[in-house]
């Protein structure tokens, strides 16, 4: 009888989690081929759009700055990691801190692939409003960091930010493969070009995995295994006018205590949604991925206790601001879904449009691949949660460029990155940029 007992107990726990499973692959399903576009649609924007102009660009807090800021943003990965991992690299070399944070919202709540996977999953009403909420909730941050944002607190993050210690992503943050001479369509098209778009798309899918696998697996899970008259009651359902209030309020707390940033969260999004939050919470929610635990220890070593504590209070009030800003804007112009259909599917497989779709991208994944593993990048790879060297290395190789231009051209023996030319060597060694394999010059072509 106990071992009756303990096989069904067994088997019983196994069914659980081949359901939670069975959900997961059916939402990565549905969801793969726009995953695909969205990252090459990213790497093609950071392949003509250069990092480093970036502080240049950011100098302080006006409205023009911040929006170029959100422009910025949005051209960058999506990866939370990375994104925090930059906006502290350009505040190191003298970007406005507002500025920076500015950024780093819009890399990862204002990019390409965020919208098309809403639109998939959950409508475009969700898109709608993460572009639109995105703004909204950049410029209450602004406003906010003026108001509290104190000499003190800005002097005591840029002393932490120069000690240099180490988060994550510190590598896929530095580097810039991005190409700048010609047009944007002769940009893409060059054999530069085609390899930059194949190495940011391959560092972004290696970057973000985790948190897309993660968020899959925790909807998967939750959609199994929370019936929904509990979510419902968590959700405050049968009291609409509380329920829109407590919705983004009680979503970036979800958020915080889920561990999964980037898009990741969006699987997740689709499970709360379907069970009951309000429309407000799901866009509190969504922008809520640079509040997550980690990325809280991540800036505590980068700024500071009290700085990111700071940041923990005011991220918080402006994703609040924003989700409620959002759920009364569309309801009063009646832009928020009636149907709660978001797509939390179980796995099946047909040949229809989705099958076809992730076929001709998957397709286009392995060109981009074999791109990447014929041009360095498996080198880049193994740098890319590494700090980055040191900016002595830099003007080091990039001094030998500029003394033996000095002295009639280039000489035997030299080495060069195929994707900054600028950086040359005298020996082998890999370009402090982007992390290639520095390659003999061939002097043949020039003469």
């Amino acid at each position: 009888m106990r071992r009756a007992l303990g096989f069904l107990a067994a088997a019983s726990v196994f069914g659980a989690l081949a359901h939670a499973l069975n959900i997961a692959f059916g939402m990565t399903w549905e969801i793969l081929w726009a995953l695909v576009l969205g990252f090459a649609l990213s790497a093609a924007v950071q392949a003509v759009v250069s990092k480093s102009e970036m502080t240049r660009l950011l100098p302080d807090d006006s409205p023009r700055t911040i929006a170029i800021a959100c422009g910025l943003g949005a051209a960058s990965s999506s990866c939370s990691y990375a994104a925090v991992a930059l906006a502290r690299s350009i505040f190191r070399k003298g970007a406005d801190f507002t500025a920076a944070m500015a950024f780093e919202f819009a890399s990862t709540n204002l990019v390409i692939e965020l919208g098309i996977i809403l639109a998939l999953l959950m409508g475009w009403q969700f898109t709608l409003a993460e572009f639109v909420g995105g703004p909204i909730m950049i410029a209450f941050l602004a406003v906010v960091f003026r108001l509290t944002l104190t000499p003190q607190l800005v002097d005591e993050a840029r002393v932490q930010a120069d000690r240099g210690l180490i988060g994550s992503m510190e590598g896929h943050a530095a580097m810039d493969m991005s190409v700048t001479d010609g047009s944007i369509l002769d940009r893409l098209t060059s054999p530069r070009g085609f390899t930059a778009v194949s190495h940011y798309y391959v560092m972004d899918w290696a970057s973000i995995w985790r948190d897309i696998t993660g968020g899959l697996l925790i909807a998967g899970a939750l959609a199994a295994w929370v019936p929904e008259s509990s979510w419902q009651s968590f959700f405050l359902v049968d009291h609409p006018l509380l329920a829109k209030l407590w919705g983004p309020l009680v979503g970036p707390v979800v958020a915080l205590l889920s561990f999964v940033c980037s898009i990741g969260n969006v699987p997740l999004a689709a499970v709360l949604w379907n069970g009951g939050i309000s429309f407000g919470g799901v866009v509190s929610f969504i922008f809520a991925d640079l509040i997550v635990l980690p990325i809280l220890n991540i800036y505590r070593k980068y700024y500071g206790t009290r700085v990111s504590l700071y940041l923990l209070v005011t991220f918080y009030a402006t994703m609040v601001v924003a989700g409620l800003v959002v759920e009364t804007l569309f309801g009063i112009l009646g832009l928020i879904p009636d149907q709660r259909n978001a797509k939390v599917v179980e796995a099946s497989v047909s040949w229809n449009y989705t099958t076809f779709l992730n076929i001709a991208f998957l397709a286009l994944t392995a060109v981009l691949v074999v791109r990447f593993l014929k041009t360095g990048g498996p080198a880049m790879l193994r740098m890319m949660a590494r700090p980055p060297e040191e900016e002595g290395a830099a003007h080091h190789a990039e001094g030998h460029g500029s003394h033996n231009s000095l002295h009639g051209g280039v000489e035997h023996g030299q080495y060069v990155c195929p994707m900054h030319p600028e950086i040359v060597s005298l020996g082998p060694g890999r370009c402090p940029k982007c992390g290639i394999e520095l390659h003999p010059r061939d002097t043949s072509e020039e003469k």
